[in-house]
């Protein structure tokens, strides 16, 4: 299970711009500016220029860096521990430090992708755990004790479908090596954001997801 909300994406204006500076070129220029919201619509010229840089490699097709994007991702933990491979994005989570005990968990809470009695057990004993750690609430030296082995057990028991929500900042040219990268992964959760990456992103298709033609 995997979700996302697109925040915005920005700049494709100026990093179009700023990828006629070797050439001098602006003046060919034929993208509408963008709108209060930054929307712009690529031109002809400009797209086609776009293509054959982006197709010449990264060194050629940097100014897909200057293209963000910024949305929120909800994603198991098994999930995260494979995007995490990608230094690049900027990611700010959901704590499980501060919040884990602030709540009793739930099937929805995980992805699991058949609720058996075993899953059911497996969450009866995290909230068992997070009632016990809410149970000592004192500032002794023992509650503090106490409470710090509870969730340190509550930690570990936690499962990798457990779900955490981030939101991250990253670009076009990451986003493109992590379409061809992951687009025939193994893990249902890469085929769907490599499908909303193609599906969701202005231009997408034309940049992200191009490939050489036969």
């Amino acid at each position: 299970m995997i979700k996302m909300k697109l925040h915005g994406t920005y700049n494709i204006y100026y990093a179009i711009l700023g990828m006629r500076n070797p050439m001098n070129s602006w003046h060919l220029m034929d993208s509408s500016k963008p709108d209060e919201a930054g929307n712009c619509t690529l031109g002809e010229k400009d797209l086609n220029l776009a293509q054959r840089l982006t197709l010449a490699g990264n060194e050629h097709g940097k100014f897909l860096r200057f293209i963000t994007v910024c949305f929120d991702l909800t994603a198991p933990l098994y999930w995260w521990k494979e995007f995490d491979t990608y230094k690049f994005a900027e990611k700010n989570s959901t704590s499980t430090m501060h919040k884990l005990t602030s709540r009793e968990l739930a099937p929805h809470d995980f992805s699991f992708d058949t609720l058996t009695d075993y899953r059911n057990d497996q969450i009866r004993h995290l909230n068992d755990l997070i009632k016990a750690y809410k149970s000592r609430e004192g500032d002794s030296e023992e509650d503090n004790a106490y409470r710090k082995a509870i969730f340190r057990e509550l930690v570990q028991d936690l499962p990798s479908a457990f779900l955490q929500k981030r939101t991250v900042i990253t670009n076009y040219a990451e986003l493109r090596n992590i379409y061809f990268q992951r687009r025939n992964h193994k893990l249902d959760e890469w085929i769907e954001f490599c499908a909303w990456i193609k599906e969701t992103l202005p231009y997408a298709e034309e940049l992200i997801c191009l490939e050489k033609k036969e």
